[in-house]
């Protein structure tokens, strides 16, 4: 392998990093790439089962969660910022992490691009994935300090647009695992095809994956309806890994082509600009 390289994977809220890009961390950090896991919040405000409200609170139940999911997938390191988690329902929580200026809720993520002398971070696409004002302030907030800190390379964890609809369509078709989701939902989450610059293979690195995903046990959990955890962890280890064996990214500066499966590529050999 040729010299090692640090990721700074920064994310909103704990699960997040399961969720859009567990199966990428898992394979770099097997790889032997430093593995820098940064999330915003502790996902107090998250949707739960009420049991996990009790006693400590949901916060304290998800900072376990995470350092268990970082440990199932290699992290070197795991860094809360405790800003306040925003909500995703009604208007933004007063003082949440999507209310605040950009350079003040950039400054620790910027010390810590610094200390860590990153080669990459990743953040999330301009809409937030599927809208979430705390994954929105994460593009915002990422692409600024990584022009602060002189980062050389920023990629957006996202999905393509046409396969998570196509996703959508074969598991509503399983009777029982998924209510009822309309595709047009999508219309305008995640990623267009044609922006898509990085397509990684992480199907030998669905087993961390998972388990990352039973990390997160009370983000799988709810008293009504069903969570997006729950329900792929529902599915069969072989389709499992056959829906969740790859993962996107856009990549800041490139012009997008045949997807490529490195992550690096562009530190490996600089693109022409």
């Amino acid at each position: 392998m040729a010299r090692p390289y640090t990721l700074v994977a920064f994310h909103a809220h704990p699960d997040d990093e399961a969720l859009l890009m567990g199966g990428t961390l898992a394979r770099l950090a097997a790889e032997g790439h430093r593995v820098v896991l940064a999330v915003a919040t502790d996902g107090e405000a998250g949707a739960s089962a009420s049991s996990y409200r009790a006693g400590p609170g949901l916060a304290a139940f998800r900072r376990d969660e995470l350092e268990r999911s970082a440990t199932a997938l290699g992290c070197a390191r795991v860094v809360r910022f405790g800003f306040k988690d925003s909500g995703s329902s009604g208007p933004p929580a007063e003082g949440g992490f999507s209310t605040l200026p950009a350079a003040e809720a950039a400054q620790p993520l910027i010390e810590l691009l610094q200390e860590e002398q990153a080669d990459a971070l990743t953040i999330y696409d301009p809409a937030g994935g599927y809208g979430h004002p705390d994954h929105r302030q994460v593009y915002t907030v990422g692409t600024y300090a990584a022009e602060q800190a002189g980062t050389p390379l920023v990629l957006e964890s996202t999905i393509d647009r046409r396969l998570i609809r196509r996703l959508i369509r074969i598991v509503t078709a399983i009777p029982g695992v998924l209510p009822a989701v309309s595709t047009a939902a999508y219309d305008h989450a995640y990623a267009p095809s044609a922006a898509i610059t990085h397509r990684v293979d992480v199907r030998r690195y669905t087993r961390q994956k998972r388990a990352s995903f039973e990390a997160h046990a009370s983000q799988a959990s709810a008293d009504e309806g069903a969570r997006t955890l729950g329900l792929l962890l529902k599915l069969p280890r072989w389709l499992f890994r056959s829906m969740l064996g790859r993962e996107w990214y856009v990549e800041h500066g490139r012009t997008p082509g045949a997807p490529l499966d490195d992550l690096f590529a562009s530190l490996r050999h600089p693109p022409a600009r």
